[in-house]
């Protein structure tokens, strides 16, 4: 970007509304983090969830008001492209001392790309680059403590860690708690504490994150040239105290609270590129753009993930294809091998005998978006007007999208620009994965495919369409939903028996003996889909023959109606201190 020889007024006024719309949007945001402390205390788990719907929506809200306002004092879009040069070099000089540059900038283009078009989207007018470093930005209080079990001894370490966090609500046992994460600890390290060195000191972020029913607390312990990360979880007992529920010691599993298959956070930052930094410090096999989304920063998280993107696609040469596995009738996928992702534009006409429409589909994954996804349903990313390399796609994959759809492209010479699509994680079809593994894996996923379907049933989602195709495995090996055009809320489905038929004749000519109304489902009828290879039904009949029977389905609404809110917990039970098995740990 070249320098102008002089400075207009009207470019310093634009960067300063574009500012204030920013921090308005971050004091908004904070505000959630601080009053999930007062839910989560409260025990008003609807409250949380309800937190979490509406901060969604908060960003795009703060860049709508935005565009009016520089639409009606400075007729934004007809402004000529000097003063938008100007605008962000001002804008550039009012972040110098702000604690959340990155956001801010980020912000900046999304404001910028609803006003002008794509042609202007280099940087010489938004930020593909970062211009603000956020390294060792200033944090009051600091991102993180220290303490030091050394002088005062580890179990008043852990004892002052957690009272510092300042919960009214007080532990029903908390000595015993501490004992039964020191004793993990000590199990974890093969029964050895390692020698003391100098520098022994525990880190833990200032403010907890709550998600569902739990308050986490993470840190590290730094030991010489060794770190040890850790997460507490916090949840009530049945009379309504704190109690320490279990201690993540393994990074992977610490990182599955990060899963994109869970809601975002709530947490109260000042400065979040300090907690992302300390986070990656823990979970050096997340990167930037998923921690930033899971603090619940997803449109920060987005823009990382497009920089990604494009630096691969510089840094790679394969192409383009249709993903692997049977086509679907909504939704044309395609990949890059050499990238863990997929991605997902909305078919013009749906095949077969879907009855729906494009904007319903588009609902259905914004439901997705907001709802708790309890670690079974994988989160989106929706982009729109996106520039692909046309030399980077198969010949195959460019036919499938020009007849498939056609109303979603431009193209020319050298660019495909797709108008919508969504990106999601990349994962093994279910389908493919039972036909390729041995019987002890084959059943492990029948039985967690089930698993799958019951948490997402206590969390009132019903996924429509139960074919293994709609699934997938992840790298953990656990089964996570994808397709999301016949997903509903449990509580809008009627769930039936199939009634007896009037007489043999008719029960076996194959045709309906009774009305079916919008909504009605017959659960008796998925055995026909789902349970034709004998080992996957023996497996399934054995493990969730109760998903066969509208009893199942129907009780769980009950229990949604009643306002019966599940626990869903992010690690096995076995790892759980075990206080309802009479045991101290």
């Amino acid at each position: 970007m070249q320098i102008p020889e002089y400075y207009n007024p009207v470019a310093r006024d634009i960067a300063q509304v574009l500012v204030e719309g920013f921090n308005k949007h971050y004091r908004l945001f904070r505000e959630t983090g601080r009053y999930a402390k007062t839910l989560f205390e409260q025990q008003d788990w609807e409250g949380i969830q309800q937190t979490i719907r509406d901060r969604i929506q908060f960003y795009d809200e703060r860049v709508s008001e935005t565009v009016l306002r520089l639409q009606q004092e400075f007729h934004a879009n007809l402004l000529d492209d000097e003063i938008w040069q100007q605008t962000k070099l001002y804008f550039i000089g009012l972040l110098t001392n702000h604690k959340q540059p990155e956001c801010a900038e980020t912000f900046f283009n999304s404001v910028f790309c609803r006003i002008l078009h794509r042609d202007y989207f280099n940087n010489d007018f938004i930020f593909l680059r970062p211009a603000i470093a956020t390294d060792y930005i200033d944090s009051d209080p600091p991102t993180y403590r220290s303490y030091y079990p050394r002088t005062v001894g580890l179990r008043r370490v852990l004892r002052q860690i957690i009272g510092d966090f300042d919960w009214e609500t007080p532990f029903a046992h908390l000595a015993r708690d501490i004992g039964c994460v020191l004793r993990a600890a000590w199990m974890h390290l093969s029964g050895e504490w390692p020698v003391i060195e100098a520098n022994l000191q525990i880190q833990v972020l200032a403010t907890p994150f709550y998600r569902n029913k739990a308050a986490w607390i993470l840190g590290k312990v730094v030991n010489g040239g060794t770190s040890y990360p850790f997460a507490l979880a916090v949840f009530h007992d049945a009379e309504g105290r704190l109690t320490l529920d279990t201690v993540l010691l393994e990074p992977w599993r610490i990182g599955i609270l990060f899963s994109f298959s869970r809601a975002y956070f709530l947490v109260d930052m000042e400065v979040p590129s300090g907690y992302v930094q300390f986070l990656r410090s823990m979970l050096p096999t997340k990167n930037k753009g998923e921690l930033y989304t899971m603090l619940g920063l997803q449109k920060q998280g987005k823009n990382i993930f497009y920089r990604d993107f494009i630096h691969h696609l510089k840094h790679s040469n394969d192409n383009f294809t249709i993903a692997p596995g049977i086509k679907g009738l909504v939704m044309l996928v395609f990949t890059l091998p050499s990238y863990p992702y997929v991605f997902k534009l909305i078919k013009d006409v749906f095949g077969g005998p879907k009855e729906t429409d494009h904007a319903t589909v588009m609902r259905k994954y914004q439901l997705v978006k907001r709802h708790d996804r309890v670690g079974r349903m994988a989160d989106t990313l929706e982009f729109s007007n996106v520039a692909f390399p046309k030399a980077r796609f198969t010949a195959e994959l460019l036919a499938e999208l020009r007849a498939q759809v056609p109303s979603l492209l431009e193209e020319d010479e050298e660019r495909i620009v797709i108008r919508h699509l969504y990106i999601e994680r990349r994962m093994k079809p279910l389908n493919l994965y039972l036909a390729q593994v041995n019987a002890e894996e084959k059943a492990r996923a029948v039985r967690d495919y089930g698993d799958a379907i019951k948490e997402l049933a206590a969390a009132n989602i019903f996924p429509g369409d139960m074919l293994y195709k709609n699934f997938g495995v992840t790298r953990y090996g656990r089964v996570i939903f994808y397709d999301y055009d016949e997903i509903e809320y449990l509580t809008d489905c009627n769930f039936r028996h199939i009634p007896e038929a009037p007489n043999p004749e008719m029960e076996m000519s194959g045709e309906v003996w009774y009305p079916v109304a919008r909504g009605d489902v017959f659960p008796e009828e998925f055995a026909t889909f789902l349970l034709g290879d004998p080992e996957v039904r023996r497996v399934f009949l054995e493990h969730h023959a109760d998903l066969l029977t509208p009893e199942f389905w129907q009780t769980k609404q009950e229990r949604i109606r009643a306002g019966f809110i599940e626990d869903f917990f992010p690690y096995p039970q076995h790892l759980r201190f075990g206080r309802s098995r009479g045991r101290a740990c």
